[in-house]
């Protein structure tokens, strides 16, 4: 957990978050029950405008990803540009999520999409030194191939975050 920690502190200090986007229409739902997880959203019966497409939410499920509200590292999601593109989603929010998640008993992350066949998730504290953190947080070369190149997959990278969010980490929420 250390190493989770010192990641929290660090982006406390500097007011960076996680992202989790969503539809619109989808807010009075987060507003009233913070963020679920697919999995708790099915066991609730609460209806919402779904990210993924039919194919990527069966693999959740079958993954077990489906029980973790997922969150990405950057103000952009590949994912949000193809819902919008199909149509799924009209209205994006990127809800800001306070760096406390981190510290949820049972925080994963991944370095790939989570629901990726052969991808393993691993604890946060575990996973925290494996993550490109000067190409998520610092001003780098975009234009530079190489950087690039490893930004492409510091965009994969998940933080997974066992069945509920509570409003009180989700900053722009109201």
């Amino acid at each position: 957990m250390e190493n989770a920690i010192k990641l929290r502190d660090i982006m406390l200090a500097k007011g960076w978050v996680f992202y989790h986007f969503t539809d619109e229409t989808n807010l009075p739902s987060i507003q009233n029950h913070g963020l679920l997880s697919m999995h708790e959203m099915r066991r609730l019966g609460i209806g919402m405008v779904p990210g993924g497409n039919e194919w990527s939410l069966d693999a959740d499920k079958r993954s077990g990803m489906d029980r973790y509200v997922h969150l990405c590292f950057f103000e952009e999601h590949p994912m949000e540009y193809i819902t919008k593109k199909e149509g799924r989603i009209s209205r994006t929010r990127f809800l800001r999520i306070d760096p406390n998640v981190l510290t949820i008993e049972g925080a994963l992350i991944t370095k790939e999409v989570a629901n990726k066949a052969g991808v393993q998730p691993r604890p946060a504290s575990e996973m925290v030194e494996e993550l490109d953190l000067k190409v998520i947080y610092t001003r780098t070369d975009w234009k530079d191939p190489k950087v690039q190149v490893r930004l492409r997959e510091a965009r994969k990278n998940e933080l997974l975050v066992p069945a509920h969010i509570p409003t009180e980490l989700i900053r722009n929420l109201r």
